[in-house]
């Protein structure tokens, strides 16, 4: 997968920030760039919500978010904890969430590409996405409960929605090391590739989603957001005015033109890049 950036102007700039924003084309990433463990200190805070206002500002089509390493993130860096202060601490897990849930709520898909190890606030990071995209030897674990705190960036209850809460609970409170193909079984990654075809997997996947229809893609992400916190008439009440305008768009225009083509002439219905408009 090519990580060159048009959106760091030097690479000064990209040594010094330890997280930043990348593209190609349609395609962005979100890159953590503190090794040798990607741990989520304060300047990686700052560095990511300025990341993530850069993906939500441009015009890309999907997102991807990864490790510039051999490993994710293994979450927060509790080296500055002992010293902070109550409020120090509320203002920091504060701003990880906010930036975890601005990615959450990109109108676009997202994907976590995960290698090595993603522990505590790494697992939550991956949480996130859409999608997670997982190398063999990728690994998970919330670690939380061996420094007697529970998970501070949304991770119990995101991994109860996705697992269930008996689940959920057996692996937070045990702090459990998981590998990427237990959590696939349990749907919680989307695949598991070699460990050398992870790069090319995720520009491939990556490609997919940007030709796919961005606007029924934001759509499907609102309704999935809506029945998160509202439950199943909450969602029902959002779709008719989201379906409704997606019908004026040409991506639906194209689409209904191929289906129709295809069932008037009895040939097979070709695939269609979009153009997400």
């Amino acid at each position: 997968m090519t990580r060159a950036s048009d959106t760091v102007s030097t690479p000064k700039e990209q040594e010094m920030s330890q997280v930043r924003f990348e593209r190609e084309g349609s395609v962005g990433s979100i890159v953590l760039n503190h090794p040798p463990q990607y741990r989520i200190g304060h300047q990686m805070m700052l560095d990511l919500t300025d990341a993530v206002a850069e993906a939500s500002a441009s015009d890309i089509r999907v997102l991807l978010v990864r490790g510039d390493g051999p490993d994710f993130c293994f979450g927060g860096d509790v080296r500055e904890w002992p010293d902070a202060t109550p409020h120090g601490l509320r203002s920091f897990t504060s701003r990880v969430n906010a930036a975890f849930r601005a990615i959450e709520l990109l109108p676009i898909p997202t994907v976590a590409v995960v290698q090595g190890a993603a522990y505590g606030g790494g697992f939550e990071l991956a949480l996130s996405c859409d999608l997670i995209l997982a190398a063999e030897s990728a690994h998970f674990r919330f670690i939380e409960a061996t420094i007697a705190v529970p998970p501070l960036a949304g991770g119990v209850q995101r991994l109860a929605e996705r697992i269930g809460r008996s689940a959920a609970a057996r692996l937070i409170l045990l702090a459990q090391r998981v590998s990427a193909s237990e959590l696939a079984e349990l749907q919680v990654v989307a695949k598991v590739v070699a460990d050398t075809e992870l790069d090319d997997e995720a520009a491939a996947l990556a490609a997919q989603l940007a030709s796919g229809p961005t606007r029924a893609h934001a759509a499907t992400k609102a309704l999935l957001q809506a029945w998160a916190t509202g439950g199943l008439a909450t969602a029902d009440r959002l779709m008719p005015d989201l379906v409704s305008h997606l019908f004026q768009t040409e991506d639906v225009a194209a689409g209904l033109d191929a289906a129709v083509t295809a069932l008037k002439t009895g040939t097979k219905r070709p695939m269609l890049a979009f153009q997400g408009r």
